[in-house]
């Protein structure tokens, strides 16, 4: 798996915000889970740790990123690599 650079990370990041944003089901979800609200996200947009929890959250459900890919006609990798190029987002290798 090939991480993205970081700008194209975020800007996908910022795409799946958009979606999660125009979705009245997960967006509340969203919302509990990280404890920012909606008034919050605008300006978070520029933070790449933010960025990366929106991706993280994403990931949770696979429904969630399926979902998603298919509304941006984007491979179903193709976040995962995004939230690879993110702070916080190498892998640990416990061994």
């Amino acid at each position: 798996m090939t991480p993205l650079s970081l700008d194209s990370a975020e800007l996908l990041a910022i795409e799946a915000l958009s979606w999660l944003v125009r979705n009245d089901e997960l967006l509340p979800v969203f919302l509990g889970a990280t404890g920012a609200s909606a008034s919050d996200l605008r300006q978070s947009a520029k933070d790449p740790e933010f960025l990366a929890s929106v991706l993280d959250f994403l990931l949770m459900d696979d429904a969630w990123i399926a979902e998603f890919c298919q509304s941006a006609d984007y491979r179903f990798d193709f976040p995962m690599r995004a939230r690879a190029a993110l702070p916080g987002g190498t892998q640990v290798n416990w061994t």
